[in-house]
């Protein structure tokens, strides 16, 4: 008995999500688009880099991307709530006290081969209620693969973009001019 209430919560819950799903699917890059957003990251990182200063690179890194579901998550947790129906006036509460500064994700890049499914599925809610653009990256199960090469790392499922408004950012800001306008995106403008 304990089973068919929980397959029947889960389906409720799976039809629920589906619908952002959708919508942040439309954001998928793959094949050549893919590889010319890669490129266009890779020569904007290898520019910055350049400007550094003496920070060696894995601390230069952390100061520009949020890298794995976890990170991601607790800087978009940290980030105020635009909903819409949330007013101005509802802003979160901001302790004096508080250790961590506030961080703001320019977008986030998602893997789409993560196994399983359920570590990212809380990331397009939470990145549309932050107004974060999500950019779904699906390459024949190498998505984390291509997304770990970006950051000098094995894989990364999940990498924020932070908002530091260097070029990184600017290459960003370009990929997300050159993408359509989704149905979704379309309806909250008008």
């Amino acid at each position: 008995m304990g089973r068919r209430k929980s397959r029947k919560a889960n389906e409720a819950s799976t039809k629920s999500d589906s619908a952002p799903l959708q919508l942040f699917r439309s954001n998928c890059y793959e094949g050549e688009r893919l590889s010319a957003l890669l490129r266009r990251l890779e020569r904007a990182i290898e520019s910055a880099r350049l400007l550094k200063g003496a920070l060696p690179e894995k601390i230069w890194i952390k100061q520009q991307f949020a890298i794995g579901v976890n990170d991601v998550t607790r800087v978009l947790e940290r980030m105020p709530c635009t909903e819409v129906g949330v007013s101005a006036q509802e802003s979160p509460v901001i302790y004096k006290h508080s250790k961590a500064p506030s961080i703001q994700l320019q977008a986030v890049l998602l893997a789409s081969d993560c196994n399983p499914k359920w570590l990212t599925k809380h990331l397009p809610g939470l990145a549309s209620s932050r107004r974060v653009p999500l950019i779904f990256v699906r390459d024949m199960k190498s998505g984390s693969l291509r997304l770990g090469e970006v950051v000098k790392l094995k894989t990364a499922i999940a990498i924020g973009v932070k908002a530091k408004g260097g070029g990184i950012n600017k290459a960003i800001e370009e990929v997300l001019s050159d993408r359509e306008p989704t149905k979704g995106a379309e309806s909250d403008e008008s």
